[in-house]
Parts: C-alpha cells; structure tokens; sequence
C-alpha cells in the first residue's frame, strides 16, 4: 500500500509525522489509521526520540473520517490505539499538532489527543459530525469539554460550527499562533525547547498530568498515585545529572529513557 504517513528523525531526539494523503484532505481510511499506529509505535519504542509534531501535507490538516471509505465498511480506526490509530492511545512521550487550514471532526479530536498545539492563523477548527448524522466518538464529546470551557464546548459540538486559531487560544486550547504556513516552524521549536530538558523526566511529568486530568484525581489521589513517578525520577541518572550539572555551571548531558 503506497504511504500515507509519513515520518522522519530531526535533530537527533525530535520525529516528524506528516499526513500525506492532500488529494483527499487527509481524510483517513483504514489503511491510514493503521500506518499512523506503526508511526506512534515506532516514536514509542525509540529512546532517541524525545519529541514528535504531526503536520499534514495540503491545504487542510485533515478533514476526518474518509465518508466514502465508511460507507463501504472501511473506518479510520484500529484496534489497539482507536481512532486514526492514535485517539484512544496517544504516546506516552510529547506529541505536537502543526495546525495549517483546517481541523475539521476528526482531523479536529486528532489533535485533542496531542499534547500541544501549534495552529497558523488562517485555520479553522471544529466538530461538524451532527450535520452529517454523526456524533464526535474520537474523544471530541469528552476530551473538548476538559480542554475548554464547557458551553463553547457544547456550542461547537452541537452547532457544528468552526472557531478560528485565535479563538481556540483565546479558549486555551491553542498554545501559539503563527503567521499562515509558520505553523510547522511553531511547533518544531517548541519541540526543540522540550528536547532540551531531561527526557525521563518529561515523560514522567506528562504522565503525571495526563493521568490526574483524564482520571479526575483528588488531591488526595495526587499525593499518592504520582509517588511511583518521583520515585522513578528520584532513581534515574538524569536527576544525579541535573543537579550535577547545577552546581557544575555546565550544560546537562542527559542519558535518556
């Protein structure tokens, strides 16, 4: 099968993800999904990848389901990571979304599953599943309402309308704007920001967050359930390293995962 998902290593720890499929606006097939989820392994498995962006070729990021591929059967989804490949089991390592021109159904819980958000002005986001008879089952019904304030939410949900770039920040969904085709470059250095600290404990912090977020932890569950974590970064030789490289007034050599 000709490659739709494309993927290469920049700057030694950083990985690029590229959609590549703009004749149909990077819609996804079955096909599509399941080479996205060979990608999000390759990233996990990798030690020397510390950061991976996902971008798309074309004018639209992605516009979601492939309909014609579903009506005959075929869904953007495996069994192991969901939706696209990568919804219902993002990596465990940071995963930024490039986001140029549009975001639309699942192009747009794509990138609710990523991390950070890098979006150009000129794009548009939003979940238009109802005006097709569809509903948001990607993560967009529950990972929308988390992300943002609960009434835009449900107004984006069940009108179907897009919000811009700005507006997205503006609801802390998007962590930076760029100017029309910067987007990529956006992400690529917040990426190389995140390369330069202790990879093991960026793992270990995003877990930490992620978990307590999606698992709605009290505080109480806080102080427990991350002890494993401190415990990990208390017995790794990137903390002896850091702390080293503090006191030495050097740059940290970090050992990896």
């Amino acid at each position: 099968m000709e490659q739709k998902i494309l993927s290469e290593i920049i700057d030694e720890h950083l990985f690029l993800i590229t959609l590549d499929r703009p004749e149909a606006r990077n819609a996804f097939n079955g096909e599509m999904a399941r080479q996205m989820e060979a990608v999000i392994d390759e990233y996990d498995a990798d030690e020397r990848l510390w950061a991976a962006v996902i971008r798309a070729n074309g004018p639209t990021f992605s516009a979601g389901q492939d309909l014609k591929s579903a009506q005959s059967g075929d869904y953007g989804a495996t069994k192991k990571r969901g939706a696209f490949g990568v919804m219902r089991m993002p990596p465990r390592k940071p995963l930024i979304a490039a986001v140029e021109g549009q975001a639309f159904a699942g192009g747009m819980e794509m990138i609710l599953a990523c991390d950070l958000i890098v979006a150009s002005e000129m794009s548009q986001f939003g979940l238009a599943e109802a005006r097709r008879g569809l509903v948001a089952v990607g993560g967009g019904c529950f990972r929308l309402p988390r992300q943002i304030p609960y009434h835009v939410a449900m107004e984006m949900i069940l009108t179907g309308d897009a919000k811009s770039a700005a507006e997205m920040q503006h609801y802390g969904l998007v962590n930076r704007v760029t100017p029309p085709g910067e987007a990529l470059a956006g992400a690529l250095e917040l990426a190389r920001r995140i390369a330069e600290n202790s990879p093991m404990a960026v793992k270990l912090a995003r877990q930490i967050i992620s978990r307590s977020h999606k698992e709605m932890w009290t505080d109480e569950d806080c102080w427990d359930k991350q002890r494993p974590y401190m415990q990990m970064s208390r017995e790794s030789e990137d903390m002896k390293e850091g702390i080293s490289a503090f006191i030495e007034k050097r740059k940290p050599v970090w050992k990896g995962y």
